[in-house]
Formats: C-alpha cells, structure tokens, sequence
C-alpha cells in the first residue's frame, strides 16, 4: 500500500469507528455555525467579508474533493482544472452573453460534471497513485491549454477576463461584497444539503461500498463503473460551482490562477479538515486561506518553513485532522452528560 493509500486508509478507518451521527454536526451546533455566519457581516469590513466569501467558496471545492476521495476512495490532484472550466465558464457567459451571474451557475455545474464524468470513463482503468498522476497531469496541463491561440478570443490567453461584481439586486441596502457573501452561502447551504443526503442515499452508501472493498462492492452487484464515474462527475460539477463563484468574488480569471498549487492546496484542506468529513472541509478551507497570511506575519522571508513547520504540527497534533478534534469534543460532552 501506497503512502497516499495508508492516509485515507486511516481516515477511512476513524470514519467507521465513530457513529454515522458524527459525519456531520449535530443540529444544535449547526444552527449556531448558520447564525453566526448570517450575522457576522453586519460587523466587520468589506475585506473580511470578502475573505469569509473565498472561505465559503474554498470549502465548497474542498468538499466536492471529499465527495470523491472521502466518499468514493478515488485520488484527484485535479480539482483546480475543474475549478478553472467553472470559472471561465462564468466569466465567458457574464462577459460575452450578458448571461446573469446568477444562471452561470447551474450551466458551470453542468458543463464540468460532464467534463468530469467524461474524465472518469478512461480513469476507470486506474486506482490509487496512478489515477492521482492522471488528475495530477491535467490539473498541470489545463493553464496552458487555456493560452492556446484558437481559445483566446474567449478566455484572453495570458492576461485573463475581467469580471463584473454583481450589484445587490432589488435596491437591498448593502454592498457588492456583503450581498455576494450572502449569494454564496445560499449556494453552499444548498450544496452541503444536497451532500449529506447524496451520501445518506443509495447511490452515497455505494461510493461507500467501493471505498471500502472494490470487489466485494462488484460482487453485492454495484455497477462499479457507474458509480465511480457518477462521484468523478459530482465532484468536477460541486468544483465548477466554487469555481464560478470565485470567478465573481474575484473579479477576474486568468490561467496562472488555477495552476497544480490550487489543486495542492485543496487536497491540503481536505486533510487537515478530515478525510470523508463534510463539515472539515470549510476548517480546511480556513487553514489554507488563514494560516499561509499568518505564516507570513511571522516571518516574512521564510514564510513557506512557517507554514511548513505549521502543517507539520498539524498533521502530527491531529492526524486525522479537525473531525479527531470534533470526536473528541464529542465524547467530553457525552462523558459530562454521563457525570
């Protein structure tokens, strides 16, 4: 077993050693996690608004991943070219068709769904390290195929698009960057929703049945083909919504913004957070976007050793990242509750 293996290996096997209730928050600490993020815009600037929007934008790429490799038990270091097909895509719509923000959505969820599903036909053939190298090789190649001459009359070649930031609809009383904040965490609740009962279904328990035993799922007769494409497509479609989020937050897309880093990074939250816990993506999402800033406030010519040195206290404090710490929490209450 490979060292990738061995990691969601023991995330998977933390997974089944604590209740289903624990996959996700309980419903006391959800509603107080929705206040807050309801309220928090009313007192804090533009800028930390738009911070708190990439983070919600950022855990929702960083949960399409969980979907795929938490959920299903497939690798991909390619989440950040399905994240760039949906934010062109946006931005092509947007800027060229006047399409509304609001519509370029759901046709980036379906474009890179099916850019995905299609993806994960010949991917078929691959497991493990092999099938991260196949996502690894697109993630690398999708910035330089968005330079090709004949695409840059769409996609501006090197120097990108410029994104107009929609305006509060209906004359709301409130800036571009608190109503997009708002848009965005409608977006992500919904999708979230949509995510917990995926994997409660029939068609989540088996991606959870191809996780765990490949062959063992084939001979209780899933259609193992289908369902490991069908969680390929899910996840590129959840990543080409952030992606067209991120295109609008952003006001601007360029090729060199979703290089392997991208994909890097979100593969990092997916870890620190909890492989295969949802709610741990938005955590991840938080270490990714937070902690580098923080690194560099330490030190600013070393920077990355911070970060690095920061990570690595992570990962050996909390191997199994922020759901070990949720766990935890969990059985104090229970043993308090007890006492």
């Amino acid at each position: 077993m490979s060292a990738a293996e061995e990691v969601v290996a023991e995330g998977h096997e933390a997974v089944e050693a604590v209740p289903k209730r624990a996959m996700t928050l309980g419903t006391g600490t959800s509603l107080v996690v929705l206040a807050a993020l309801i309220i928090m815009p009313v007192f804090v600037k533009n800028f930390i608004i738009f911070q708190m929007t990439m983070l919600l934008i950022y855990g929702l790429a960083v949960m399409a991943l969980n979907i795929l490799t938490g959920g299903s038990g497939q690798f991909s270091l390619g989440q950040s070219a399905f994240y760039a097909v949906g934010a062109y895509t946006s931005a092509v719509l947007m800027e060229y068709f006047n399409v509304n923000y609001a519509l370029t959505i759901p046709i980036s969820a379906a474009v890179c769904f099916g850019f995905g599903y299609l993806f994960g036909k010949p991917a078929l053939r691959l497991s493990g390290v092999y099938l991260a190298l196949a996502t690894f090789a697109l993630a690398t190649a999708m910035p330089q195929l968005l330079k090709l001459n004949f695409l840059e009359h769409w996609t501006g070649g090197v120097q990108g698009l410029v994104v107009t930031k929609p305006d509060a609809p209906f004359g709301l009383p409130m800036s571009q960057d608190m109503w997009l904040y708002y848009f965005s965490l409608a977006v992500v609740i919904a999708i979230y929703i949509f995510s917990v009962n995926l994997l409660r279904s029939r068609s989540g328990r088996a991606f959870m049945a191809i996780r765990d035993n490949e062959i063992a799922a084939s001979s209780m007769g899933v259609n193992v083909a289908l369902y490991k494409t069908l969680a390929f497509g899910v996840s590129a479609g959840i990543t080409g919504v952030a992606g067209s989020l991120g295109a609008i937050a952003v006001q601007f897309v360029a090729p060199d913004s979703y290089t392997i880093t991208l994909a890097i990074s979100l593969f990092l939250g997916m870890v620190v957070g909890g492989v295969g816990w949802l709610p741990g993506s938005f955590v991840g999402a938080a270490f990714i976007i937070f902690v580098p800033n923080m690194a560099e406030s330490i030190s600013k010519g070393l920077s990355g050793a911070v970060f690095g040195v920061l990570l690595f206290l992570v990962i050996y404090l909390v191997p199994h990242g922020a759901r070990q710490i949720a766990i935890l929490g969990q059985q104090l209450v229970g043993k308090l509750r007890k006492n």
